[in-house]
């Protein structure tokens, strides 16, 4: 067969191809436009669940920023007495906003916007940070209780293995130990010591669990611990803490 023969056919079946083709597309046409129909819907509702997230993301941050002017808020003490004026910081002196006499009292007035975050959108970047500052704030005023639950919920959101959530675990376990609910604080730092995450500092969570086995009268087992921080950690900061309660025990 001659070559332009040869390429005559191919020619053929390349139209005959085309038209087949087009033929289907014709007489499936309907379906095609359902299909097409159905991507852009779909496209479009995914184009609108973002915006709705990124605007909760962006509310959330909002709120978390109006926190924060109070959570960072300056501690100026009011030290001196009425004879010396002159020793009381300006701030303290007028009431300045912003200004806060104790820690105590900043934390307090954060409180609430901190939790109005947490509580607007939790499930947002901003409202888990405002969740773990809330529960932080709980416990270093004192109520502990209160700051373990928001913890634990905390955790429940994130994950033990985020950031947040490694963090609420050690905020817990601190928390238990205040609480005096120590058998509850050694199971907890107890899990952290053991936790296959790396990201997690075993020599700050062992020299915690050490103290609290201290604290609870266990002192073989804070021996035991402190002890495997001088083996395994021999050039962490928490070494030579550990050597002296070994010393003391």
């Amino acid at each position: 067969m001659k070559r332009a023969q040869r390429h005559h056919l191919k020619e053929n079946e390349l139209a005959n191809t085309i038209a087949a083709a087009r033929e289907r597309l014709v007489a499936r046409k309907g379906e095609v436009a359902s299909i097409l129909l159905a991507v852009v819907a779909i496209a479009a509702i995914v184009a609108g669940i973002s915006a709705w997230q990124r605007q909760d993301d962006v509310r959330a941050e909002q709120l978390l920023a109006d926190a924060l002017i109070i959570f960072n808020a300056p501690v100026v003490p009011a030290t001196a007495d009425a004879g010396n004026p002159g020793e009381v910081p300006a701030a303290a002196t007028i009431g300045a906003t912003g200004s806060y006499a104790t820690e105590q009292a900043k934390l307090a007035d954060a409180l609430p916007r901190l939790r109005a975050a947490a509580e607007a959108f939790p499930n947002t970047e901003a409202g888990v940070t405002a969740r773990y500052l809330y529960a932080s704030s709980l416990s270093n005023l004192g109520r502990h209780t209160e700051a373990i639950d928001a913890f634990r919920e905390v955790i429940d959101r994130t994950g033990s293995d985020r950031l947040y959530g490694r963090m609420a675990m050690m905020g817990t376990a601190d928390a238990q130990t205040r609480a005096g609910q120590l058998d509850a604080a050694i199971e907890t730092w107890t899990a952290l010591a053991s936790s296959p995450d790396e990201q997690l500092p075993k020599d700050a969570v062992l020299i915690e669990l050490g103290k609290v086995y201290q604290a609870s009268g266990n002192a073989e087992e804070a021996n035991r611990v402190f002890a495997q921080i001088v083996d395994e950690y021999p050039t962490s900061l928490y070494s030579a803490e550990a050597q002296a309660a070994l010393d003391g025990l």
